[in-house]
């Protein structure tokens, strides 16, 4: 039984795989697989062991220019950035497999010989515009300081006007793809991007002979094969297996230049998951220390790639990928319009089940923005004292809180709302502070807030059609924080357990590639026999307290109050903020 203290459950109540099977593989000669999972800030590299899932070495590396939301790292004149501008530079990426492939391969001893293939997956839709050959736009020394010639980044939001118009057009034309979205697509999406490239930079669009995800671009640059992933052409790009993509008559409706950005900058071939992409090139070979024609899988993303490497493998579990922000992902067999998801893509994640995604735009930076920008001196120095991170000082203190205890409700859209309202024009909300609150009881109302944002995609999914029964949590938060992942289970209704790798999307990409390289190269002949092979749960389970979920039933309803009022129209208020705000530090030359 669970403590009713905690609602935490430890020590093997509940088995590593639900069906009860253990892993069973046997080699002679051992084999092992790499995966790279690129994120927002760094990119990182594990090396793990193709029978039972056993990382062996793990190496990360910095984005040496990070995220590019201010200027442009060129130099001579600085080129400001406008609110709303995410943009990377894709050196930083070559430099990741430059740096961590041979370092894993130092730090574990394992003979480039004995490593079968090599996965990767990537933030989405993170997109950049290239020659045919590939070279990134950005690198052309004519069009290195012209901002839309550079990736731009998945939190690039400066293009919501181009999504609010793909939206109205698509409504006005009866488009059914649109309903495969939730009813709305986003402004971090592929061709919202591609759209604010042709008009607001129509020099650099037409130089643009490919506009790719950069997930297919490392890939591409690994083996010298261009290929597109089923991954992210579904998710982002409004592609399916029945359609391809939007018509081209769509296209130029939204713009006559549009019109064939499908036909001529894009690949009608998309490939599945755990597919081939080609074999290592003599080139990337030097560069990683691997051998020649190594395996390298179809590309991925990095949230869905974390959903077998979670032990997912079959309908209604939840994975959440919990980080900066948060992506929720469901398998199921049947196919169903959910309002307000990010939407579903047949073999998306798994072969045979359509994968749903939904997401939130803000989880760890939200946390991260309170703790850098808004506790005191005095906490920061009592954090020192007592040997904590702030972040640890913060949440025992907001740990000895009671539900309802700090009087705050918090609504959790600091970066926008990605599901269910699919907006990126609403802000943060604070209700209820006073004189007498401190800093641990508003950052446990912003913990409280996404964790109210999930139930209102669980719920969401649910009366879609999409069952929910539990959750299977990975990343950061989920594997530091037993009092939010608490909170997520109380508030929730619903049990959590956590993935035992403490790099679940890298892991998931290295099954990935053990499938590319297939049995007959020591890998596997598919994601599921990977998954009962090398994928594992932690022992402990967070149960929801049953006391602590009726509190949280009382505030919750407060909560969809907030967000339906400020969310669906009731309140622009935050819209006008935001677009006050933009005007008035664009007039002045400022930068966010």
């Amino acid at each position: 039984m669970a403590s009713a203290a905690s609602g935490r459950h430890e020590e093997g109540a509940v088995p590593a795989r639900t069906d009860g099977s253990q892993p069973r593989w046997e080699a002679a000669v051992p084999r092992f697989a790499i995966g790279v999972d690129f994120g927002s800030e760094s990119g990182r590299a594990v090396l793990v062991d193709v029978a039972d899932g056993r990382q062996l070495a793990s190496a990360v590396l910095p984005y040496r220019n990070g995220v590019i939301d201010e200027r442009l790292p060129v130099d001579g004149e600085p080129v400001i950035l406008p609110p709303e501008w995410a943009l990377q530079d894709p050196d930083d990426y070559l430099a990741v497999f430059a740096v961590t492939i041979p370092e894993v391969l130092r730090q574990s001893g394992v003979d480039p010989a004995d490593v079968i293939g090599i996965g990767i997956d990537f933030t989405a839709c993170t997109m950049l515009p290239t020659t045919a050959d590939g070279t990134p736009l950005c690198t052309l020394p004519e069009l290195r300081r012209e901002p839309h010639a550079w990736v731009k980044l998945w939190k690039h939001h400066a293009a919501q006007p181009h999504a609010d118009r793909i939206n109205a057009v698509a409504r006005a034309r009866g488009e059914d793809w649109l309903d495969r979205y939730g009813g709305k697509i986003s402004s971090e999406w592929f061709f919202a991007k591609s759209l604010q490239i042709l008009e607001e930079a129509p020099h650099v669009y037409a130089r643009a002979e490919r506009l790719i995800e950069a997930a297919d671009w490392v890939v591409w640059q690994l083996t010298g094969v261009e290929t597109r992933n089923v991954c992210t052409a579904g998710y982002k790009a409004m592609w399916s297996a029945r359609d391809g993509f939007p018509a081209r008559d769509f296209f130029g409706a939204l713009n006559e230049g549009f019109a064939d950005v499908g036909h001529t900058r894009m690949q009608a071939e998309v490939a599945p998951l755990g597919g081939r992409a080609g074999g290592l090139s003599a080139r990337a070979a030097a560069m990683t220390g691997l051998r020649e024609g190594t395996a390298v899988a179809i590309a991925n993303v990095d949230a869905h790639v974390a959903v077998p490497a979670a032990t997912v493998t079959e309908a209604g579990r939840m994975v959440m990928i919990m980080g900066t922000s948060t992506c929720h992902m469901v398998l199921s067999r049947d196919e169903r319009d959910v309002p307000g998801m990010c939407g579903y893509v047949r073999d998306g994640i798994l072969p045979g089940f359509y994968g749903y995604e939904a997401g939130q735009s803000a989880v760890g930076d939200h946390f991260a923005w309170f703790v850098e920008h808004a506790v005191p001196a005095a906490d920061h120095a009592a954090a020192r004292d007592a040997g904590l991170d702030i972040h640890q000082l913060l949440q025992e203190r907001g740990a000895a809180l009671a539900v309802g205890e700090s009087g705050l409700l918090a609504l959790d859209w600091w970066n926008g709302n990605r599901s269910v309202l699919v907006d990126a024009g609403v802000s943060g909300l604070l209700v209820g502070a006073t004189l007498a609150t401190t800093a641990a009881e508003i950052y446990r109302a912003l913990v409280e807030a996404t964790a109210y944002g999930t139930r209102t995609i669980i719920e969401t999914f649910q009366a879609g059609g999409v069952p929910v029964t539990d959750v299977v949590a990975c990343g950061g938060l989920a594997e530091k924080s037993p009092f939010i992942m608490q909170i997520y289970a109380d508030v929730t209704g619903l049990p959590f357990r956590i993935s035992a790798s403490d790099q679940t999307p890298a892991l998931g990409s290295a099954m990935h590639a053990a499938v590319a390289a297939g049995a007959e190269a020591g890998g596997y002949a598919s994601i599921t026999d990977a998954s009962r092979a090398m994928a594992r749960l932690r022992d402990t389970v967070y149960l929801p307290i049953p006391a602590n979920k009726a509190a949280y039933d009382t505030l919750y309803a407060e909560y969809a109050r907030l967000h339906d009022y400020f969310g669906r129209g009731g309140n622009d208020v935050m819209r006008t903020l935001k677009s006050m705000r933009a005007a008035a530090r664009s007039a002045a030359g400022k930068v966010d």
